[in-house]
């Protein structure tokens, strides 16, 4: 079963507004409180380092999440999924890499890889699907000027 957002079009087929979009990565450390009792990081952490990377992507796009609500507008997480491979323990270095798969005036999809520092073994993998809306909660698109941000 190939790793894509249900809501897309075709899984084997790539959107016609998929992108060919840099990838960033960040290097974060499994902190304790994010560990359950064997001290192997909690499943529902993962999706905070989602978000952590999704957040530089954007300020490294020269689009602080921040900027975009004072706009008016959000991206929602409508959809979310990870496939955990290996587990990180309490401490362990690793990296999170973080690209736009595509790209509507209404719909973003990010792809995600969590790797490990010491030899980026691949630990887990997913994808966040994100609906655009104003401050009222109505679906919307994103103007003209912000796509282009996303997309340079």
């Amino acid at each position: 079963m190939k790793n894509s957002p249900s809501s897309a079009k075709s899984p084997n087929k790539p959107a016609s507004n998929t992108l060919d979009s840099a990838t960033i990565e960040i290097e974060e450390r499994v902190r304790y409180s994010e560990t359950d009792q064997m001290g192997v990081a909690h499943n529902k952490a993962y999706f905070e380092w989602f978000e952590i990377a999704r957040t530089e992507f954007c300020r490294r796009r020269g689009l602080p999440y921040r900027d975009i609500e004072k706009r008016g507008f959000y991206l929602v997480v409508a959809e979310a999924f990870c496939r955990y491979k290996k587990p990180l323990h309490y401490d362990d270095s690793f990296l999170v890499r973080v690209n736009l798969r595509e790209m509507t005036p209404k719909k973003f999809i990010f792809g995600y890889e969590i790797l490990r520092k010491e030899d980026r073994r691949l630990i887990a993998s997913g994808y966040t699907v994100h609906i655009v809306t104003n401050a009222k909660a109505e679906v919307c698109p994103l103007p003209d000027d912000l796509l282009k941000q996303f997309s340079r």
